[in-house]
Formats: C-alpha cells, structure tokens, sequence
C-alpha cells in the first residue's frame, strides 16, 4: 500500500511534497502533463519520488512562457522515449532562446522602472521635481521598433 511504502505516494502526500493542490495536480495530469501515474487496487492515484521531480519541472516551464500545449508536446516525447532525444534537445532550446530574450526585455524594463523610482525619490526628498525624468534607454525603443515591425 501506498500509504505503507515511504517510495510510493498518494495524491495528497504528493501535494504535501510539491506545494500544489489535490485540484491542479489531477488537472495536470488530466492534461496529459504528469506521465506514469499508476492507481492501486483500490483505483487511488499512486505518485512517486519521479512524479516530484516532474511536477517542479513542469511547474518551472509553465513559470517560464511555456505553454501547456508545448508541454504536452513535451511530455508526450519523454513517453516515447530515447528516440525522442533530439526532439526534446530542440524543444527545450528553442524554449531557452525565449526565456532568454524574455528575461532581457524584463531587465531593460526594470531598469526604467528602477530610472524612475529614483526619480519620484529625489523628488520627494527635495521637494523639488528633478530636472530630467529617465530616458527610455535605445535598446528598449529597439524593442518597441522590433515589436511593429513583428505586427
């Protein structure tokens, strides 16, 4: 029994491990996201330390921009197994590359947004409206440029 066996566990002692609700880890794997589950005699969902690891994975893609049906695709070609290698390799880097460019728009924005905390700081301090607000820097009006251009 799953209860007796520290390496086998149940759906509530895998929400416990992972953070997650009962609800979303059954909509996950209604998603066809969480591969490998077996039920026991009594037909009760039966995780493992796998099943852990896979719901952090899963959880960290989605975190990134992944969307579920990449995911899917993703836990689709794990199942198929070592033939899928390559297919996965390209998946997982071409999802990098977004997660890359995402992060540097995310750090250009943060440092207007950071331009223009120190703005409205100085003015309060002084009581007086500072001369220059922040300039938008030209990486991010490249950004914008890039973004009309991709419309």
């Amino acid at each position: 029994m799953a209860e007796r066996d520290p390496a086998r566990l149940l759906i509530g002692a895998l929400a416990e491990r992972t953070g997650r609700s009962i609800h979303t880890i059954r909509w996950y794997e209604a998603q066809g996201l969480i591969p490998g589950v077996a039920r026991d005699a009594t037909g009760r969902r039966v995780y493992t330390e796998q099943h852990v690891n896979w719901l952090e994975l899963m959880e960290r893609l989605r975190n990134t921009g992944m969307s579920v049906a990449q995911m899917r695709e993703y836990t689709a070609l794990v199942c198929e197994g070592r033939s899928t290698l390559k297919a996965r390799h390209a998946l997982l880097v071409a999802h990098r590359a977004q997660v890359t460019q995402t992060i540097a728009e995310w750090t250009r924005s943060l440092a207007l947004i950071d331009g223009k905390i120190d703005f409205y700081g100085e003015w309060v301090a002084t009581g007086t409206r500072p001369a220059r607000e922040p300039n938008v820097s030209q990486s991010t009006a490249n950004t914008r440029t890039r973004r009309k251009s991709e419309r």
